[in-house]
C-alpha cells in the first residue's frame, strides 16, 4: 500500500510538471507572435525568474530532484520568446537592387551594352549606372536610391528582360566594397624570367619540325580573284539596333512593290526666304530657320492633295489616315532612327523647327523614347546633309511612301530663254505601287516642287 501511494504522488508531480511545460510553451508562442518584428540574438539564453538555486547544469547533475522539476518549468512562464526576422541587408547596412525598367510594349528584352559605373562608385538616386541596347533605342538603368554600388549581377553582352536584377546598391553611409565584389580585371602578362626563356625557345624549336610544310600555292587563272588574307579581317557582332534596321528594310523590300519617281526643285526662292528672315526668325522663336521645315510643310500640303499617299494596306483593306504624322530619318553613330513629328499639319514653321531640333538631339544622345518613334504616316529622309546627289529611299513600314531629299548643286538651267546658274535639288518619292498609282505619285512630287519653288502658295492655299 505504501508503494502504491508513493507511485501516485510521483505521477501527480510529473503531470503538474508537464502541465507547466505546456503553459510555458503556449505563452512563448503568444509572446513571439506579438513581438515578431523585434530582433534578438539567435543564441540568447533564457533565464528563469526568481532566485532559483538550480540551473540546467544542476538539473543534469540531480535528475531526481523534484524541486528542480517545478522550478525550471515554472521559471519560464513570464519570459517572452522573440522571433528573429532579418531584413534584406548587408554587413554594412541595408541594400537595394537596381532592375531593368519597362522598355515599351513591343520590346521584350535587350542587351546590356555597357556599365557607366563600377563597384565602389557612389551614385545618387535616379543616376544612370548602365545602358541597355534594344531593337529601337538605348535605355538607361537608374539607381533606385543614393548609395554605393556593391556588386553587378550581370555582365556586358548579357540579354536581360524587364525586372531582371542588375546591381546591388548599399544605402549605408559607411558602405564599402569587398575585394571579391569588384569587377575582375584582366591580369597583366607576367614578364618571363631568364630561366623561362630557354624553355619557351626550346619548345618552339621542338614544335617546328612537327608542322607540315605548306603545299605549294595552286596556280591561279587570270580570272580568279585574289582574296585578302584572313588575318586582316575582323569579325564584330551586329548591335541589336543594326539587326532590327536590317530586318525591317529587308521586310520592306520583300513586302512592298517598290517604285521610285524623281523630280528636280529650284531652291532659289526658299533659300532667299530663309536668308531674308533668318535673323528675325531666330530672334523671335529662338531657333534657326532651316530648309527642312519648308519641305515638311510642302509634304503636308501634298499629302492633303493626295490622301492615298498617306494611306496603307492592311490585309484586304485600305486604311486612310485623317492625320499627318511625319517621320524624319536621323542617322546616328549607332544606327538609323526615325522619330515622329506628330500633328505636323497643325504646326507652323517655328513649331516644326523646334520639334526637329529636339528629336534630333535626343536621337544623337541616345535618349529618345519608344513613344517618340512609334507611328508615323509618311517619312522624309534628307540624304543631302551627307552630300548625296540622288538615291532611291526604302519605305519605312507600315507606311506607303517616303520622300528623299538630296544635296543642293548649282547647275545651268534655262530661265526665260537664258541659261543661268540655279541651286537645284533632286527629290525622289519611293512608293508602294500596290496602293499608289504612278499618276498620284507624280502629282504628289509635283506638288512638292510647286510649294518649295513658290512658298507663297502655302499662304494662299493654292
Amino acid at each position: 500500500m505504501m508503494l502504491r501511494a508513493v507511485i501516485r504522488r510521483a505521477s501527480s508531480r510529473g503531470s503538474s510538471s508537464a502541465s507547466g511545460l505546456g503553459k510555458s510553451l503556449q505563452s512563448s508562442r503568444v509572446a513571439a507572435s506579438a513581438q515578431s518584428f523585434h530582433s534578438v540574438s539567435a543564441t540568447q539564453t533564457l533565464v528563469p525568474r526568481g532566485n532559483n538555486a538550480c540551473s540546467f547544469h544542476h538539473r543534469r547533475s540531480c535528475p531526481g530532484c523534484s524541486e528542480c522539476s517545478r522550478t525550471v518549468f515554472s521559471g519560464y512562464q513570464g519570459t517572452a520568446l522573440q522571433r528573429w526576422v532579418r531584413p534584406f541587408s548587408s554587413d554594412s547596412g541595408d541594400v537595394v537592387e537596381a532592375v531593368v525598367p519597362h522598355m515599351g510594349e513591343s520590346i521584350t528584352d535587350g542587351t546590356l551594352a555597357n556599365f557607366l559605373k563600377r563597384p565602389g562608385d557612389r551614385v545618387e538616386a535616379d543616376e544612370a549606372i548602365a545602358q541597355i541596347e534594344t531593337d529601337k533605342v538605348t535605355i538607361d538603368i537608374a539607381s533606385p536610391a543614393s548609395g554605393v554600388i556593391k556588386q553587378f549581377l550581370v555582365k556586358e553582352g548579357d540579354t536581360v528582360e524587364p525586372g531582371h536584377k542588375v546591381a546591388i546598391i548599399s544605402t549605408s553611409a559607411d558602405a564599402h566594397v569587398a575585394p571579391s565584389e569588384k569587377i575582375p580585371e584582366k591580369p597583366a602578362p607576367k614578364p618571363s624570367t631568364p630561366a623561362e626563356k630557354p624553355k619557351v625557345e626550346s619548345t618552339k624549336v621542338a614544335e617546328k619540325p612537327k608542322a607540315p610544310s605548306p603545299p605549294p600555292p595552286p596556280k591561279q587563272s587570270a580570272k580568279e580573284p585574289q582574296l585578302p588574307p584572313k588575318d586582316r579581317e575582323r569579325r564584330v557582332p551586329m548591335t541589336r539596333l543594326r539587326k532590327r534596321v536590317a530586318t525591317r528594310l529587308k521586310d520592306s523590300q520583300n513586302t512592298f512593290a517598290l517604285l521610285t519617281t524623281f523630280n528636280e526643285v529650284d531652291m532659289t526662292n526658299l533659300m532667299k526666304l530663309r536668308s531674308q528672315y533668318k535673323d528675325a526668325f531666330f530672334e523671335k522663336h529662338g531657333v534657326k530657320l532651316g530648309l527642312m521645315s519648308g519641305f515638311i510643310k510642302a509634304a503636308v500640303s501634298a499629302l492633303q492633295h493626295q490622301p492615298v499617299v498617306n494611306a496603307v494596306i492592311d490585309g484586304d483593306d485600305i486604311i486612310y489616315r485623317d492625320y499627318v504624322d511625319i517621320s524624319i530619318a536621323v542617322g546616328t553613330s549607332k544606327g538609323l532612327v526615325v522619330p515622329v513629328i506628330r500633328g505636323a499639319d497643325k504646326m507652323n514653321f517655328a513649331d516644326i523647327e523646334k520639334t526637329i531640333n529636339g528629336l534630333a538631339k535626343k536621337a544623337n544622345e541616345g535618349t529618345i523614347s519608344i513613344d517618340e518613334m512609334a507611328g508615323g504616316s509618311f517619312t522624309v529622309s534628307n540624304g543631302g546633309v551627307y552630300g548625296s546627289l540622288i538615291s532611291t529611299p526604302i519605305i519605312n513600314p507600315p507606311q506607303s511612301a517616303i520622300l528623299g531629299m538630296h544635296s543642293i548643286v548649282q547647275r545651268p538651267m534655262v530661265v526665260g530663254g537664258s541659261v543661268v546658274p540655279r541651286p537645284m535639288m533632286y527629290v525622289a518619292l519611293t512608293y508602294d505601287h500596290r496602293l499608289i498609282d504612278g499618276r498620284e505619285a507624280v502629282y504628289f512630287l509635283r506638288r512638292i516642287k510647286d510649294v518649295v519653288e513658290d512658298p507663297q502658295r502655302l499662304l494662299l492655299d493654292i
